[in-house]
């Protein structure tokens, strides 16, 4: 009897509800076809409850949109059933409960042992999401070169070392080029003053020039023993061939990620605040603290979202003049920026031209000469995008396209700085002027005996260097303004303040510093791992700088879309050492004095050296996976998959716009319902809600 009433009140409920929905307002057949009642199995047992026709996953019972009163009445209907299954269907139902139970508790587990969880949370508290962001990106990237150095260590590095102490064993291939070509002697000779090891540690000279920490400290060893074949050469070039790869699939797999959150919190400004209003509270926060970490977290995220609108509408209300005056001014400071840009361009070009002609100076002016070119790359990287961010304050873009562009300009100067300094060194290195000095050995061998580490001692210093500076600012700059400004009541401090937590240009010397990593990594194996304990301690020094020195930001933006420009951003400087290291590989002959391929023309050629040592059946193989027959089949199957996968998505596009018009429809519904009941209520007297809390309150006073 309590079965047939309760799906006879379920029916009534969902036919009279689409039956207020119909008298409402005249729609179309096809909107209103999507408009059936909840309808539910009253049979299945709580976590299978799917709706009848439906072949998507079943649907838990608190995800239906029904009253509560109505799914306690479902559930109590459910615990009363007992469901008739086989073994199999109940086997099924355990094991399908216990790996779902497994993977909950694996999530928790995860997320509890992630590396700063707990700093994480906090900074997102106090500062915003934009600001927790970047240290989300720090925590990527220390990761990413941590993993990056275990995969150089395990085929490079540890092999390495195991070969030079067993070299009776193995066989060494010396180069055959002439003998002035093979001249490289950079063992110190005689006794050296005490500071000369300090001085050595900061420019990679010295003792450290010939160590596991340079490409010419590398040998071209081929260890055979009992069935045993290992080519070092042929490891160290696949090595980082593969390491790039990895970085590019951890980026895209961040990315995915990241854009997947951005598509799902970027519906609309409405849908925003319904979610941060309604489903934005975490009820697993306990304590004082908790509680007002996410009051501030939900604080911000709601600033940035009412700046972004005031902002669009401010755009929306300006004539054609004020349209067309605003776009000529962002186009003239626009060349601004790129005239100062270009400045920086040429002061670096002239600064590593004369650093590599006062190679050999000894002391601290030789330290100074040999730091040159990083000395400008570090100023203007400074200088050039602080008057870039004087100049976008009168672009009046929207918080988050000022980051962007801010993004833009740095990430153009820094990269562009980072790939003037390569062209200057490889037009020293490889005469593009055909000077003399190149005709004996291919390259400038008098300057450069073992080119690839001077590379590599270059982009060593470039990330010590931005190393120091960091830490250097902190010591000496923000440190000192906070205790000025603290203890110091006058018209300049209350002008200086405290400084802001400048989101760009931190992100831009993360963005910066990996890309050097990336672009040496060829020549100085070990520079992940400086980068990893280089990253580790720079957290920790931006955390302690930002609780002490720093105040919440003016300006927020949103953290969504500025973590996938991030990583885009990221990606460019991961293309920039790519070409950097193709032309390393395919166009400048190695060394003839040291590193793996000193006996070879090209660092390339012992891919096709190696091949051609293959059996007949691999090269064949090889050969069909490259050849027409296979590559044309493969394409043509890929444009499929992908035209399948974008119909796919645009399906689900127009599946989700249509639902956002029935809610837009049904709320408006709603409003005019409203409105009749209160003019009803008028006509017969009856008191509104409004009316009623008026009496209520009067009644209490």
């Amino acid at each position: 009897m309590e079965f047939s009433e309760l799906q006879r009140q379920s029916s009534t409920i969902a036919h009279g509800y689409h039956g207020a929905q119909q008298s409402v307002r005249l729609r179309s057949k096809s909107v209103v076809s999507n408009q059936n009642g909840p309808q539910f199995n009253w049979g299945s047992p709580p976590s299978e409850g799917g709706e009848e026709g439906d072949s998507g996953p079943p649907k838990d019972l608190r995800e239906r949109p029904m009253p509560m009163r109505l799914k306690r009445a479902i559930r109590e209907v459910q615990q009363m059933r007992v469901p008739v299954v086989t073994s199999w269907q109940s086997w099924k139902r355990s094991k399908a409960k216990s790996l779902s139970r497994f993977r909950a508790d694996a999530g928790g587990a995860m997320s509890y042992i992630a590396l700063w969880r707990k700093a994480l949370h906090k900074i997102g508290g106090h500062f915003g999401g934009g600001v927790q962001s970047y240290f989300m990106f720090l925590r990527f990237l220390v990761v990413l070169n941590f993993l990056s150095f275990l995969l150089i260590a395990g085929f490079i590095f540890i092999p390495s070392i195991v070969f030079r102490s067993t070299s009776n064993s193995n066989m060494t291939v010396d180069s055959t080029g002439p003998e002035a070509c093979r001249v490289y002697d950079p063992n110190l000779q005689g006794l050296v003053v005490f500071y000369q090891y300090f001085l050595d540690l900061l420019s990679g000279t010295g003792f450290m020039e010939y160590s596991y920490m340079f490409y010419g400290y590398y040998n071209n060893t081929v260890a055979e023993s009992s069935g045993f074949h290992y080519n070092l050469p042929l490891a160290y070039l696949l090595t980082t061939v593969f390491y790039f790869a990895f970085c590019l699939i951890c980026i895209i797999a961040r990315m995915g990620s990241a854009l997947r959150i951005a598509v799902a919190t970027g519906s609309g400004a409405a849908g925003s605040y319904s979610k941060m209003v309604f489903t934005g509270w975490d009820y697993g926060c306990q304590g004082y603290r908790a509680t007002k970490l996410k009051q501030k977290s939900i604080h911000y995220q709601l600033q940035v979202d009412l700046e972004e609108e005031r902002l669009q509408k401010k755009a929306l209300s300006l004539t054609l003049g004020q349209t067309v005056g605003l776009c000529s001014l962002r186009i003239f400071l626009m060349l601004v920026s790129l005239a100062l840009i270009g400045g920086a361009f040429f002061g670096i070009f002239q600064a590593t031209v004369f650093s590599q002609a006062k190679v050999g100076a000894e002391g601290i002016l030789g330290l100074f000469w040999v730091y040159l070119p990083s000395i400008v790359i570090t100023t203007g990287n400074f200088v050039v995008p602080f008057m870039c961010d004087q100049i976008a304050l009168f672009e009046r873009y929207s918080p988050s396209t000022t980051i962007i562009m801010a993004l833009f300009r740095s990430v153009f100067l820094r990269m562009i700085s980072l790939g003037v300094l390569l062209f200057t060194l490889w037009s020293q290195i490889t005469c593009f002027k055909e000077s003399k000095d190149c005709q004996l050995c291919q390259y400038n061998n008098k300057e450069y005996p073992c080119w690839e580490t001077r590379v590599g001692q270059e982009m060593y210093k470039l990330a010590l260097f931005d190393f120091l500076i960091t830490i250097a600012m902190l010591i000496l700059v923000e440190f000192p303004r906070r205790l000025f400004v603290d203890h110091c009541s006058c018209a300049l401090t209350r002008w200086v303040g405290r400084q802001e937590f400048l989101v760009p240009p931190n992100v831009l010397g993360l963005v910066y510093g990996q890309t050097v990593v990336w672009t040496g990594a060829l020549f100085c194996p070990l520079l992940p791992l400086i980068n990893t304990l280089k990253f580790f301690i720079l957290f920790y020094c931006k955390k302690v700088t930002l609780f002490s020195n720093c105040r919440p930001a003016v300006k927020t933006f949103r953290s969504t879309t500025s973590t996938i420009f991030f990583l885009v951003v990221l990606l460019f400087g991961w293309g920039l050492a790519l070409v950097a290291m193709i032309y390393s590989l395919a166009q400048i002959h190695p060394s003839m004095s040291c590193g793996p391929f000193r006996s070879l023309t090209m660092m390339w050629s012992i891919v096709p050296n190696t091949f051609y040592t293959l059996s007949l059946t691999t090269q064949d193989f090889i050969f069909y996976m490259g050849s027409q027959a296979f590559s044309i089949p493969l394409f043509i199957f890929s444009c499929v998959v992908l035209c399948y996968v974008a119909a796919l998505a645009a399906v689900y596009g127009k599946s989700v716009d249509l639902l956002k018009a029935q809610l837009k429809l049904e709320g408006r519904d709603k409003q005019f319902l409203v409105k009749q009941i209160e003019e009803l209520s008028i006509e017969m007297g009856v008191p509104t809600r409004a009316q009623a809390d008026t009496f209520d309150t009067g009644a209490a006073n």
